[in-house]
C-alpha cells in the first residue's frame, strides 16, 4: 500500500518554515574589545521569527557575553516560479 501523507519536511515548509542563517556578534566580558561571531542555521517563520527570539532570549539570560548586533538571512524555500515555454519541436 502506498502513504499518501506528505513528508514532515514539506509539510513544515507548507506551514510557513524555511531556511534562516543568523550571525550574533558578541562581546565576552574577559576579553571586551574582542568581537566574535556565532553562525547559525535553521529553520524558522518569517517575518515573526520565533525560534530565533527564543534563541536570543536564552542569550541574555544564560550567556555571560553581551551581543553586539544580529543579522539575519532567511530564504524562502517554497515560491513561485517563472515557467518559459522553448520552442515547439514537432516529429513527422
Amino acid at each position: 500500500m502506498i502513504s499518501r501523507v506528505a513528508d514532515p519536511a514539506f509539510q513544515k515548509m507548507l506551514s510557513g518554515f524555511s531556511a534562516t542563517t543568523a550571525e550574533v556578534l558578541y562581546h565576552m566580558p574577559d576579553h571586551p574589545d574582542f568581537l566574535q561571531s556565532f553562525l547559525w542555521q535553521f529553520e524558522d517563520i518569517a517575518p515573526q521569527f520565533p525560534r530565533l527570539h527564543r534563541f536570543l532570549d536564552h542569550w541574555r539570560t544564560e550567556v555571560e557575553a553581551t551581543i553586539h548586533s544580529v543579522s539575519v538571512m532567511h530564504q524562502g524555500l517554497i515560491r513561485p516560479r517563472e515557467l518559459r515555454f522553448g520552442s515547439e519541436h514537432r516529429l513527422q
